[in-house]
């Protein structure tokens, strides 16, 4: 019922049916163009970075060794501490008075406040990563698990390299949880404005002005217009996405299924 006034609204202005108009006009506005490409921008860099570093340490932690389940730990907990304490932890390292600009200081070199320079969009990225990856990482080693030990006897018995078996058989089979994995990490992503509107505030530097900026400041100027069309932009877009993953997911599983059916009806023949 929500999503269906905020939809209605986006069609209307001051009651009346105005159609795509409010739309077009969105659109031609300069700060939601610059709010959807750093938000593109944003996933684009964080999302593959999440799951090349979450695979890599998936593959590391998969192996038996002493410290196995604390490096496990050590990954995780990032996940678990609460959004305020990871960002008082970073400014103290980032702020103006912080360890960074002391340190540079010293060293007689230039300061600066790192979240309202072109320094804030790797900031926002590294605090993503280091927030969200350990997440990633264990549904990756679960994904990981799934694999039976045996398909790798089998290929050393063939003559497969390392290599060779991540990339034509490890891989293959981690396919479907490597887009799961990936649908998690944007739903995480959104969520990361949270960090940013907590370092930066509500006008942040232009490179981390989020479309989640665009809502909040248009809540506060109580403009239903575009918060509408904004909104069902954005409902669209995770649903569009959300759509092609899940249905990519769930045709692999059919597949899957439909495959080991003939594999067994040929057994029983």
């Amino acid at each position: 019922i929500p999503m269906g006034i905020s939809g209605y609204n986006s069609l209307t202005f001051g009651g009346e049916f105005v159609g795509l108009e409010n739309y077009r006009l969105t659109f031609g506005n300069y700060m939601f163009r610059l709010a959807v490409k750093n938000t593109f921008l944003f996933l684009g860099v964080s999302i593959p970075l999440n799951l090349l570093f979450s695979l890599g340490a998936a593959l590391l932690l998969e192996r038996n060794f002493a410290g196995n389940r604390f490096f496990r730990m050590a990954f995780l907990y990032p996940y678990v501490v609460p959004v305020a304490a990871t960002v008082m932890a970073v400014k103290i390292f980032i702020s103006d008075t912080g360890v960074l600009n002391t340190l540079l200081e010293q060293k007689d070199l230039p300061t600066q406040d790192w979240t309202r320079s072109s320094w804030a969009f790797l900031i926002l990225v590294l605090l993503y990563l280091w927030k969200n990856m350990g997440y990633s990482m264990i549904l990756l080693l679960s994904g990981l698990a799934m694999i039976p030990p045996e398909y790798e006897q089998m290929g050393r018995l063939d003559g497969c390299g390392k290599w060779n078996f991540f990339f034509y058989i490890k891989l293959p089979l981690l396919r479907q949880m490597l887009f799961f994995t990936a649908l998690i990490a944007l739903l995480n992503a959104f969520k990361c404005f949270r960090e940013s509107f907590l370092i930066a505030g509500v006008h942040p530097h232009e490179s981390i002005y989020m479309l989640q900026h665009y809502l909040t400041n248009n809540f506060n100027n109580m403009n239903y217009m575009k918060i509408s069309v904004a909104s069902t932009l954005l409902f669209l877009t995770i649903l569009i996405v959300a759509g092609i993953a899940g249905r990519h997911f769930f045709l692999g599983e059919r597949r899957k299924t439909r495959n080991e059916r003939k594999k067994n009806s040929i057994r029983l023949h």
